[in-house]
C-alpha cells in the first residue's frame, strides 16, 4: 500500500489503518461516531492526500476541460470551482471531480480510486495545445471541516476568510511555500481544504490539532467521512454512481451543460433528457427498523423489486437510518413509500426531497 506524508502521524494516533484505493488510511481514530459528531458539532480534520490533483495548462487548456467533462468550465473566473463530471460516450460516469480555474489554466481533483483512469482517459482526449501535469504524488490535502473550521483555518494561516465564498480558492504563501485554500468539503459542513507540498505535511498536522484545541478538534477518519457526506446527500463514487450510471439519473443534471457545445457522451445525455431517464438516485429514511445497506433490494408496497439500494447507514446526527437508492422513475417522487429487504424482512421507507439534515 502507498503511504502519504501523515502516515506516522496517524499510527501515532492510534488510527485504524485499512486499504483505501491502494493507500494505507485511517478509517477511525477515537470512533467513527465521536469523530463525525465533531464534524457537525466543532471541527475535525482528515487527511485527504490519497485524492488525485491533475493540471491543464496552455491554449487549449479550456478545450480539454470542457471536452472531457459534462459543466462548463468557461462559466469559471479565476479562483473559482465547479463540480462535475466525466463521462463516456454512453454517458456513464468515469469519475465526479472538481475544476478549479487557476491564473495559469485548471485544476483537477479527482478520487483517489480513478486517478490512474481519469489520468489515462484525459491524456487520450488532450486537445491540441494542451499540456497535462499529475501533481498527486507531490501534494499532501488536508480538509478542515466543521462550524469551527473558519476560525481554526483563520488562525492558521493568518488572514480573515470573510470574503472566500464557498467554491472559491485562493493560492497564499505558508512558511515560504505555495499553498492552496479551498472553501470546499465532503461533509456537509462549512470547511477548507488545503494543498502544499508534501515537505509541510507534519508541520501543518501538527499546527492543526494544536491551534485547533481551544476549538474541540479532532482528526477524522474515512469511516466518519462517509456518514458525513451521506447525511448531506452527497454521492459517492463506486456507490451511489459509476460507469453503470448517467449523471441525469443520478439526479445531477444541473452540472451538465447540453448547450456549452461538443463534449464527450453529449449525445447520449441530450437523447436521454429528451425521452427521461428510467431511473432515478433517491434518499430515504426508514419508517420500520431497520439499516439499509448497499446491495440490498427495494421494492413498492405490492411487492414488486423496483431498485437497489446504493448507500444507507444509521445517521449519527438524526439518530435513524437512512439511505440512498436507484428506483424505477415512477417511484422517485418525495414521500413516495417503498420497501427496503432488510435480511429477510421487508421494512418501509420513505423518499425524501433535499439533503437528510435541514
Amino acid at each position: 500500500m502507498k503511504q502519504t506524508p501523515l502516515t506516522a502521524k496517524h499510527r501515532a494516533l492510534g488510527a485504524k489503518m485499512v486499504d483505501y484505493a491502494g493507500f494505507e488510511m485511517p478509517v477511525q481514530y477515537a470512533g467513527v461516531l465521536e469523530e463525525h459528531n465533531t464534524v457537525r458539532t466543532k471541527v475535525g480534520i482528515f487527511d485527504l492526500t490519497h485524492m488525485g490533483e491533475f493540471e491543464l495548462t496552455g491554449s487549449g487548456a479550456l478545450n480539454t476541460v470542457n471536452h472531457v467533462t459534462t459543466n462548463d468550465a468557461s462559466l469559471l473566473k479565476e479562483g473559482e470551482i465547479q463540480y462535475t463530471c466525466l463521462t463516456k460516450e454512453d454517458g456513464g460516469i468515469i469519475d465526479d471531480i472538481l475544476v478549479y480555474r487557476t491564473a495559469d489554466g485548471f485544476w483537477l481533483v479527482v478520487n483517489a480510486s480513478n486517478a490512474a483512469k481519469d489520468y489515462a482517459w484525459i491524456e487520450q482526449h488532450l486537445q491540441p495545445e494542451t499540456q497535462l501535469r499529475n501533481l498527486s504524488d507531490e501534494l499532501t490535502l488536508i480538509a478542515v471541516q466543521g462550524p469551527k473550521s473558519a476560525p481554526l483555518v483563520e488562525e492558521i494561516l493568518g488572514l480573515s476568510l470573510a470574503d472566500l465564498k464557498n467554491y472559491t480558492f485562493i493560492e497564499l504563501t505558508y512558511d515560504d511555500t505555495a499553498l492552496l485554500l479551498s472553501r470546499t468539503g465532503y461533509t456537509g459542513e462549512d470547511g477548507f481544504e488545503l494543498y502544499f507540498p508534501n515537505a509541510l505535511a507534519e508541520k501543518l498536522w501538527d499546527e492543526c490539532l494544536a491551534k485547533g484545541e481551544k476549538y474541540g478538534v479532532e482528526p477524522v477518519g474515512l469511516g466518519a467521512r462517509d456518514s458525513l457526506r451521506l447525511e448531506a446527500r452527497m454521492p459517492l463514487y463506486g456507490n451511489d454512481i459509476g460507469e453503470d450510471t448517467s449523471p441525469l439519473e443520478a439526479g445531477l443534471t444541473r452540472f451538465v451543460k447540453l448547450d456549452k457545445g461538443s463534449f464527450i457522451g453529449k449525445e447520449f445525455l441530450q437523447k436521454q433528457k429528451e425521452e427521461g431517464v428510467q431511473r432515478r438516485l433517491i434518499a430515504f429514511t426508514m419508517i420500520d427498523k431497520g439499516i439499509p445497506r448497499q446491495g440490498y433490494p427495494l421494492f413498492n408496497l405490492e411487492g414488486k423489486e423496483i431498485g437497489v439500494v446504493t448507500s444507507g447507514t444509521h445517521s449519527p446526527t438524526l439518530d435513524h437510518p437512512i439511505g440512498m437508492g436507484y428506483v424505477d422513475v415512477a417511484y422517485a417522487k418525495a414521500d413516495t413509500e417503498i420497501q427496503v429487504q432488510v435480511r429477510k424482512k421487508l421494512a418501509t421507507a420513505k423518499i425524501i426531497k433535499g439533503r437528510f439534515l435541514a
